[in-house]
């Protein structure tokens, strides 16, 4: 997906107009409408910006990866990075046990 494609994606899930978010970066509703069709690129701070704002990763925004990051799952990873070795061992088993059973009751119930 293009930067374009995801800059509209995450504006809308937002909840901004083209005209909130240049407002929020100090730019016209235009230039955000002419990023969105991919008719121009921002610059590396304005990209980062735009990330800020929309609360995603900017590897994200860019293309980097499909894997979309927000704020909030990102301070969880910082703070689980920060644990001693013994206790993420511990988030990750828990995790790795969450994702089984919910992909278990999800083929049950494909299942029925």
């Amino acid at each position: 997906m293009s930067f374009g494609k995801r800059l509209l994606e995450a504006r809308k899930k937002k909840g901004l107009s083209q005209e909130e978010l240049a407002k929020k970066l100090n730019t016209k509703g235009p230039v955000i409408g002419r990023y969105e069709r991919d008719e121009m690129k921002p610059g590396i701070e304005a990209a980062a910006k735009i990330a800020d704002i929309l609360e995603v990763s900017l590897d994200w925004l860019v293309g980097h990866t499909d894997l979309e990051l927000d704020k909030a799952m990102i301070q969880r990873i910082q703070e689980v990075s920060k644990m001693q070795p013994k206790e993420k061992e511990h988030v990750f088993a828990m995790l790795d046990a969450f994702i089984a059973t919910t992909k278990f009751q999800g083929f049950l119930a494909t299942s029925k």
